[in-house]
């Protein structure tokens, strides 16, 4: 699908053609993605907002109406609640000083998920060292789903945030936030979703989630990287004060008092990412000039085959074989004496030949402890990958396996 508008795709890899299946990394970047950073600081480039000049004119529209288009994407009731940063591990960071300081206090609980990525971890182990608070964990079942009825016995009285992944960056599972959500604002709990993972691959819908946060990335949908977007709620942005400062979140500064701007630019310290967030609008259309639904449709076929591929092989094991998944799915390669082959060795083999592929922890040790082994490979498609990808891969993978057997 469209593969002829990402132009390294046409690049070779140790003299064979490029097969990429690294997308839960990063996303490789169509043309018109590439022209629209050459236009920015070609044609129109200059810092944004409050300037009379008419460069700076331009680039401020252009600026916000690509805070329009993130807004529409995810169905936000307004561009006031679309936040721009650096990126998901940003985004959560400010969240995580932003509420972390003004709500959470000596004793009180953040509950996330076993299956995270430690950007969805660290901040709120961070937190709760600074504020002596709990950080309380969802167990998982053993089909390495996510333990709801354990969730439900986590929720307190002292619970003030739920963070956790809307899709696994490791095994692709979709958990069932919309559940999750639901049976936090029945005890009173914000949710923050993190959808660095579900964003690209799935039609997010913030308000029919009813999530108070959202957070994901630009460069994991085909858009540039260094940008970031953190959603909320207007009653939350409202209450919550900024967690940085300087530039863009002021309204008036005195050595007496500051006070700050209003949404969204009270979260928007600094100068922003304005080429960035251009390059991301034009991402955006151009998801839209193939249909979200349609992209949905196609990879959700690949993965399934590659799935099933997979599971073939009987020296292969993938982990939460047969659940609902979005983009990427693990593995890992065992002799016929059943010792593992190294998921580093076949990475490193399938590089050889063409094919690009994740292989280690995944920036997720505790789930990967969980799994009791070193790491996994992890194959994740996009929207330009095809079924020839697939069954190229697989046949890098055997050859692979017949080499270090």
């Amino acid at each position: 699908m469209r593969e002829e508008d990402f132009p390294i795709l046409n690049e070779q890899v140790h003299g064979q053609k490029l097969v990429y299946l690294d997308n839960a990394a990063t996303t490789q970047k169509p043309q018109v993605v590439i022209d629209a950073i050459k236009e920015a600081y070609s044609k129109w480039n200059a810092n944004v907002h409050r300037g009379v000049h008419h460069l700076s004119q331009v680039a401020t529209q252009k600026h916000e109406e690509a805070r329009m288009k993130v807004a529409k994407l995810i169905h936000a009731q307004s561009e006031e609640e679309i936040i721009f940063t650096k990126g998901t591990t940003d985004s959560i960071n400010i969240l995580a000083r932003s509420f972390g300081d003004a709500l959470v206090g000596e004793g009180d609980e953040i509950i996330i998920s076993h299956l995270e990525h430690h950007s969805n971890i660290v901040p709120w182990q961070m937190l709760c060292e600074r504020k002596k608070a709990v950080l309380k964990v969802i167990p998982l079942r053993e089909d390495l789903t996510l333990d709801i009825e354990a969730f439900n016995g986590l929720l307190s009285e002292k619970t003030r945030l739920v963070s956790v992944a809307h899709v696994s960056n490791v095994l692709g599972i979709v958990n069932p936030m919309e559940e999750i959500v639901k049976v936090a604002h029945e005890r009173g709990v914000a949710v923050c979703v993190d959808g660095a993972q579900s964003v690209p691959h799935l039609a997010v819908d913030v308000q029919q989630l009813d999530c108070d946060f959202l957070v994901f990335s630009a460069h994991k949908m085909y858009g540039p990287t260094g940008l970031g977007v953190l959603y909320g709620k207007k009653e939350w942005l409202d209450k919550l004060p900024p967690a940085e400062g300087g530039g863009e979140m002021i309204e008036h500064v005195s050595f007496e008092k500051t006070t700050y701007n209003v949404l969204p630019y009270k979260f928007e310290a600094g100068t922003p990412n304005y080429v960035g967030s251009y390059a991301m609008g034009k991402a955006i259309d151009y998801i839209q000039s193939i249909g979200l639904e349609d992209i949905i449709k196609h990879e959700h076929g690949l993965a399934e085959y590659l799935e099933a591929q997979l599971v073939s092989l009987s020296n292969v094991r993938v982990y939460a074989a047969g659940k609902e998944k979005a983009g990427a799915i693990s593995f890992n390669v065992y002799r016929a004496d059943g010792t593992l082959i190294h998921p580093f060795d076949v990475g490193v083999l399938l590089d050889r030949q063409g094919v690009a592929v994740r292989t280690g922890h995944h920036c997720a040790e505790p789930l990967i402890d969980y799994l009791d082994v070193p790491g996994t490979v992890r194959a994740s498609v996009g929207l330009y990958n095809t079924k020839e990808d697939i069954n190229e891969f697989i046949a890098a993978l055997k050859k692979a396996i017949m080499m270090l057997e």
